[in-house]
């Protein structure tokens, strides 16, 4: 994940912690965390980076609604990071 920005992992956690990951629910979930307005203009080009470094797939819900499903890259990526941050967090 060192190749991407804080928003982009931020991104990628949003998506792993909901059921049902589509755009406005991501939003939501960025918004409770981050504690401020996330625009379309800034989630959708991000979630379109994450489908092009692989990290994410996107697939549709209904006509109208695109899913965002995590790969097994971002999920071992997730793995790496955390065991990076146990090993540098002091106790």
């Amino acid at each position: 994940m060192y190749d991407l920005t804080g928003f982009q992992r931020d991104l990628i956690y949003a998506i792993s912690g909901l059921d049902e990951p589509y755009g406005l629910a991501i939003k939501e979930s960025l918004q409770e965390y981050r504690d401020e307005e996330v625009n379309h203009g800034r989630l959708y080009p991000n979630l379109d980076t994450l489908v092009e470094k692989g990290y994410v797939e996107k697939g549709q819900k209904d006509r109208r609604t695109n899913l965002y499903t995590l790969t097994d890259d971002a999920h071992e990526a997730i793995d790496a990071r955390r065991q990076w941050e146990d090993d540098n967090l002091a106790d």
